[in-house]
């Protein structure tokens, strides 16, 4: 299964990297190293490190309860053989490596091109991947239910919008004040994005049943 191997690497390498700070600083995202040194891998590989214990527990309890969903339950019959209404188990697989893997270099983009040159800045951690995966599950899934931090559980929707427009207020306080919490609202932000325009391009008549689900039948 993708989604366990996703954890098995990203609790191992995030580990070992608590450890050994030069592993860290080696793979974490640091534009100035993948432009002006080639190491392009940085892109990566820093998906799959974290900072602290609860960064890393919060984007693997996420990516194992969504994520796994996506993968297991959901995709497979998403895109199912359209002659034999069979599951299609390694079209959803494909689709759901690339949902992922497609997220970490979406959030990664606009950070690159504006630190290129900056030797101070670097990031780390999976949550624009995850902000991919998560936007692309409310989609597909509009009667599931999402809780966050203080928020009870309620339909993914309200949840995502939630986040649309908290991290877009943090993303433009950050760029208009000294303000500076050392997070990458933009990396979830654009994640986010990218979850939302990768369902609408591979299956674009899910957007159709989000809406009757969600605004009632037109």
């Amino acid at each position: 299964m993708i989604t366990y191997t996703f954890l098995g690497i990203i609790i191992a390498f995030s580990v070992y990297c608590f450890y050994d700070k030069n592993a860290m600083h080696k793979y974490m995202f640091h534009p100035y190293s993948i432009f002006h040194y080639k190491e392009h891998y940085r892109f990566l590989s820093h998906a799959f490190i974290h900072g602290d214990l609860m960064h890393l527990a919060f984007n693997c309890l996420t990516l194992y309860s969504i994520g796994l969903s996506l993968e297991e339950n959901i995709f497979p019959y998403l895109f199912r053989n359209e002659e034999t209404g069979e599951p299609n188990v390694k079209m959803g697989k494909l689709l759901y490596l690339i949902l992922f893997t497609g997220g970490i270099y979406a959030a990664s983009i606009t950070e690159y091109f504006r630190n290129k040159n900056n030797e101070s800045y670097s990031s780390l951690g999976a949550s624009g991947a995850i902000s991919s995966v998560i936007f692309c599950w409310i989609i597909v899934a509009p009667k599931g239910k999402l809780g966050f931090f203080f928020l009870p559980p309620m339909q993914g929707w309200i949840i995502g919008l939630i986040l649309l427009v908290v991290s877009y207020y943090l993303i433009r306080r950050k760029k208009t004040t000294d303000y500076n919490d050392n997070i990458s609202h933009e990396s979830h932000f654009l994640g986010a994005i990218f979850g939302l325009v990768f369902i609408a391009i591979v299956k674009p008549v899910a957007y159709k049943y989000f809406i009757m689900e969600i605004f009632g039948k037109f």
